[in-house]
């Protein structure tokens, strides 16, 4: 057993500015205690010759590769946008600025 009682599982809603009710400090301190437990039980079998990982199986990249492919002309680019002048995408004025 750990020693997770109701007055710290009170004092740490204090600390975390949260109202638990007397049923939520019972339950928390049953739920809280299991938590800390199970770490003591894990950090019980871990050594230091077990390397520490952050998945515990491997990960491959699964992106494709970054190759470039063809440019668009500036008249494919503008074909769809909503407004366009001298080349270029036009937009609203923003922030009160004048142009």
């Amino acid at each position: 057993m750990s020693e997770i009682t109701p007055d710290l599982v009170r004092h740490l809603g204090v600390l975390a500015r949260i109202q638990l009710s007397d049923e939520e400090v019972g339950r928390l301190t049953g739920q809280l205690d299991a938590i800390v437990d199970n770490i003591a039980k894990v950090s019980a079998v871990a050594t230091p010759d077990v390397v520490a990982t952050s998945h515990p199986i491997p990960l491959t990249n699964v992106f494709r590769e970054d190759v470039p492919g063809g440019e668009l002309s500036p008249e494919q680019v503008l074909q769809n946008a909503p407004d366009a002048a001298d080349g270029r995408f036009r937009v609203t004025a923003i922030l009160g600025e004048e142009q």
